[in-house]
């Protein structure tokens, strides 16, 4: 059994864990807050709207109007409600069209990792960096470990690494990314400057 500790939250953690959906849509929401209350946000989501897992024809087909009225309400699920409701909705209905509704199609799919990395470039609001940062989480936590996935997740999908969500096995691990983060972000300003 897979523990994910990627909201540090043990109900949502769970919530991860059972949902395909889930974790696809907490890593679309992961930009421009904390990792852990992006991860959380299906979990609030889905309790919002009074289910036990997240389906991605309702999220499609839910009033646009509605839907970001639920990701509004306090405390807001992201900081930009309006724009990550409409990208849940996009995600879900490509889920939909694609997937047939079935988000862990995206991966059980595929045929190797580099077919992985392609089916998941092509998800709404997923670019190549987000794409490389899901195959390494799938491979690294939740054991979809297609042949190449870790060439396809690139330098994230290296062992032992703390590039991403995806090395976030517990709270240590959680600030030695957070530290690799900051240091990143430091040698790009250095070099702009």
């Amino acid at each position: 059994m897979v523990t994910l500790h990627l909201a540090q939250d043990p109900a949502a953690d769970a919530f991860l864990e059972k949902d395909p959906l889930g974790v696809l849509t907490g890593l679309l929401l992961d930009q421009q807050i904390p990792m852990e209350k992006a991860f959380a946000g299906p979990y609030v989501l889905a309790t919002r709207l009074g289910v036990k897992k997240l389906d991605a024809g309702q999220i499609a087909d839910y009033d646009p109007e509605k839907f970001v009225a639920l990701f509004s309400e306090v405390p807001a699920i992201h900081r930009f409600p309006k724009s990550m409701a409409e990208r849940t909705q996009k995600l879900a209905r490509a889920v939909v069209e694609e997937y047939d509704g079935d988000a862990s199609a995206v991966w059980t799919g595929a045929k190797d990792g580099a077919d992985l990395l392609k089916r998941v470039s092509a998800l709404p609001g997923y670019g190549k960096q987000k794409a490389q940062i899901l195959v390494a989480l799938l491979g690294k936590q939740l054991g979809v470990t297609p042949a190449g996935w870790r060439e396809a997740a690139g330098d994230y999908g290296t062992k032992g690494s703390t590039r991403s969500v995806a090395d976030v096995t517990d709270a240590a691990s959680l600030v030695k990314v957070r530290a690799f983060k900051k240091e990143m972000k430091a040698a790009a300003k250095a070099k702009e400057g």
